[in-house]
């Protein structure tokens, strides 16, 4: 007889600020295309709040969007949109 394995539970009290790191390519329009995703997920986030820093070689850039999560079905939802969409490399 196998046990069912133990449900996780999350580490996070909500709501709380999260930072959440994503990386793409420098090309137009990569910034506004994540802050666009966010704001589906997270409605209250801030814009002017948007932290990003180019990569050494100039190539990708990194944006950081704070936002205060509610739940972890919205944290797991808005991470598989982001790294779903097309300009973006990778999800932190």
């Amino acid at each position: 007889m196998n046990a069912a394995p133990p449900k996780t539970e999350s580490l996070l009290t909500f709501p709380c600020a999260f930072p959440i790191k994503t990386m793409g390519r420098r090309t137009e329009g990569f910034a506004q295309a994540v802050v666009d995703v966010v704001l589906h997920h997270a409605p209250d986030f801030d814009g002017a709040t948007v932290e990003m820093r180019a990569s050494s070689a100039g190539n990708y850039l990194s944006v950081t969007c704070t936002i205060n999560a509610t739940s972890r079905e919205q944290l797991d939802n808005l991470y598989r949109d982001l790294s779903s969409h097309p300009l973006v490399s990778m999800v932190l």
